[in-house]
């Protein structure tokens, strides 16, 4: 009798440790999950507005000596010309290189959503003049009084070359830009999701309607 109550209270005991760890556990769980710190591509929504996942790796942008940094504003003039992008690559494989715009024509309206200015596939390491161009770049060119506009650049490691069938598009025009989603495009080649990303902010100066014009010839 004494041996029974002696591994009753035993077993009891153990019974109330178990439950503390466990409560313990979650609380810890919980205060993990809820502080948390959002990535940037998070707390500007590009994540889920563009892709459901942040990139791991931040992508190296720069428009001459201004560089791009995590949602940071730059105005139309300042990237006029295409970027200098590098990622860490692998020799070896092949990557796709992708810049769009989910709040064509303003973030309130992206009824366009989303407009590509480049895209680029089949680049062997971060030889971008080596890949195959289906889109030509355009420079970023926000509509005035549209507000703010992020432009999210993203890489994509490839499993194997790609043979595409979308229209090659010329820097010369908008036809074909609108509408367009780059985890459709990723999912139709099996991209899985980018491996490296940055995004800046943009929106409406004097250099825009020379964008226009251009794309008007």
């Amino acid at each position: 009798m004494l041996t029974y109550c002696f591994t009753q209270g035993h077993w009891q005991f153990l019974s109330t440790v178990i439950l503390y760890i466990l409560v313990t556990f979650q609380s810890f769980n919980y205060c993990l999950c809820a502080h948390r710190q959002k990535s940037p591509m998070e707390k500007h929504s590009v994540v889920p507005d563009v892709i459901n996942r942040a990139p791991s790796q931040k992508l190296k942008v720069t428009f001459g000596p201004k560089a791009v940094d995590n949602g940071n504003t730059l105005t139309p003039t300042q990237v006029k010309n295409q970027p200098s992008v590098e990622w860490n690559a692998e020799p070896s494989s092949f990557y796709t290189l992708c810049m769009t715009d989910p709040d064509a024509p303003s973030r309130k309206d992206p009824k366009f959503r989303e407009w590509h200015h480049w895209l680029v596939v089949n680049i062997p390491g971060n030889e971008i003049s080596k890949g195959e161009t289906l889109s030509e770049f355009i420079s970023s060119a926000p509509p005035k009084g549209s507000g703010l506009h992020r432009y999210v650049l993203l890489v994509y490691k490839q499993g194997e070359k790609l043979s595409c069938d979308e229209p090659r598009l010329k820097n010369n025009s908008g036809s074909n830009r609108g509408k367009f989603s780059i985890s459709k495009f990723a999912k139709k080649y099996n991209l899985g999701d980018p491996l490296f990303g940055n995004f800046y902010q943009a929106e409406w100066d004097d250099y825009v309607p020379k964008v226009y014009e251009k794309l008007k010839n």
